[in-house]
C-alpha cells in the first residue's frame, strides 16, 4: 500500500506542479536574462516551491482546526479545483488559479520572478498546496509514517525535476517546441482530472460514513 501510495502522491504532485508544461513560460519570462541570473532565478523558485509545498504539509492541517473545516469536505473542495485546473490543462490553456494574465505581463518587467510569479503561483499554486495536503490527511488518517514521509519526499523528487528541467530548459524547449510541451499538459491534465474525481469520491464516501455513525442519517 506504501508504494502504491507514494507513487500516486509523487505522480499528483508533479502533474500539478508541471514543470515541463511551465517551460515555455520560463523560456519567455526569462529570455536575453544571463545564465546567472537565470541560475538565480531558478534557485529561488525551486526554494519558493519546496518551502510553500512543505510548509502546508506540515501546518496545513492546522488550518483544518482553525477553520473547523473536516476533511471529506476539503477533499470535495480540493478536488473540484483540482478538476478546474485539469480541465484548463486538457483545453491547453494556463488556469487562472495559477497565473493571471496581468501576473504574466508583470512577470516580463521584474528581475526576481523566481518568488513570484514563477514560485507562486505557477509552480506552488493553489492547486498544488491543495493535492499536498490532501495527500498529507491521508497518510494522517491512515497514522502510517511511511505514507507521510513518502509525501515529503514526493515534493523533494518533484522540486529537483524542476531544478534540472529548468536548468536546460533552453534546450528541452528547442526540442520539444510549444505544441510539445502543451501535448505534455494535456496528458498531465487527464492524470490530473482522475485524480481529482478521486478526491471527490473519496471525500463523499467518507462524509456518508461520517453521517451514518454519527446517527444522521440513520
Amino acid at each position: 500500500m506504501s508504494l502504491e501510495f507514494a507513487i500516486a502522491t509523487f505522480a499528483a504532485i508533479f502533474a500539478i506542479v508541471n514543470p515541463i508544461g511551465n517551460i515555455p513560460l520560463f523560456t519567455a519570462v526569462t529570455e536575453g536574462y544571463s545564465p546567472e541570473l537565470k541560475r538565480k532565478i531558478i534557485v529561488k523558485t525551486c526554494l519558493v516551491t519546496f518551502g510553500v509545498l512543505t510548509g502546508f504539509g506540515i501546518f496545513g492541517q492546522y488550518v483544518f482546526l482553525v477553520y473547523g473545516i473536516t476533511i471529506p469536505a476539503f477533499k470535495i473542495a480540493g478536488g473540484i479545483l483540482l478538476f478546474s485546473v485539469a480541465f484548463s490543462m486538457m483545453q491547453g490553456q494556463r488556469s487562472r488559479a495559477k497565473m493571471s494574465d496581468e501576473e504574466n505581463m508583470d512577470a516580463m518587467n521584474k528581475e526576481d520572478i523566481g518568488v513570484v510569479p514563477l514560485g507562486i503561483p505557477l509552480f506552488a499554486g493553489p492547486g498544488a498546496i491543495t493535492t499536498v495536503m490532501i495527500y498529507i490527511s491521508y497518510a494522517t488518517q491512515a497514522n502510517d509514517v511511511i505514507d507521510l514521509a513518502s509525501v515529503f519526499v514526493s515534493i523533494i523528487a518533484t522540486t529537483l525535476i524542476s531544478y534540472v528541467l529548468l536548468t536546460y530548459s533552453q534546450g528541452i524547449f528547442d526540442r520539444m517546441g510549444r505544441g510539445g510541451a502543451l501535448a505534455f499538459s494535456r496528458i498531465m491534465g487527464l492524470l490530473l482530472a482522475a485524480v481529482a474525481v478521486s478526491f471527490v469520491m473519496s471525500g463523499i464516501f467518507q462524509a456518508v460514513n461520517e453521517f451514518i455513525k454519527t446517527g444522521l442519517l440513520a
